[in-house]
């Protein structure tokens, strides 16, 4: 069977700073990368993703679309590769970007940033993963009542060790390492 091919993809990175209702993630940006993935056509891109982010060590693997509510996880940092149709996220909140996703993109989301479905064609499907370690993630909604907790599990979780698409040597880390120091 063939494999996923991997492409070079210029990595978009988006900061959110706290809005008052989502705590979005002020140390850590969302990354976007764009057109990363090529599946071969004897190759499913669902199957074809979850090897991917399973060999990297990404795990609690799902297969959905996204929920069409702003939500973040508070326990948990999420990568989201589209696997199928094309879909508008909205991330930081409701004043935060609109992000145009489609097969083949790959999203890095860090715990605490808000993120929703706006839209999506009838055939959108993703596969989502987590660092190991943090596949009991939680969905938070923005409700006063969650904060200030999840604000302090947001804080105090780890960064992943391994970029869930380029592996050990991959571009994740780094980005996040050089934004908390900045």
């Amino acid at each position: 069977m063939a494999q996923l091919v991997l492409l070079s993809s210029e990595i978009q990175p988006y900061a959110f700073r706290d809005d008052g209702i989502f705590p979005n993630n002020p140390h850590l940006p969302a990354l976007f990368y764009e057109d990363c993935l090529q599946v071969p056509d004897d190759f499913t891109a669902a199957a074809a993703i979850e090897a991917l982010f399973t060999s990297n060590g990404w795990t609690g693997i799902w297969e959905s679309g996204i929920y069409n509510f702003h939500h973040y996880h508070s326990t948990s940092h999420e990568v989201l590769g589209v696997c199928s149709g094309e879909a508008t996220v909205q991330l930081g909140g409701p004043h935060g970007i609109n992000l145009e996703i489609r097969m083949g993109d790959v999203l890095i989301i860090p715990a605490g940033v808000a993120h929703c479905s706006l839209n999506s064609s009838a055939d959108f499907s993703c596969i989502g993963a987590y660092p190991p370690g943090q596949e009991q993630y939680d969905v938070c909604r923005g409700d006063t009542s969650e904060r200030p907790e999840a604000d302090e599990r947001i804080e105090h979780l780890p960064l992943p060790v391994i970029d869930p698409v380029y592996g050990a040597d991959g571009p994740m880390r780094q980005y996040w390492l050089e934004w908390r120091l900045a």
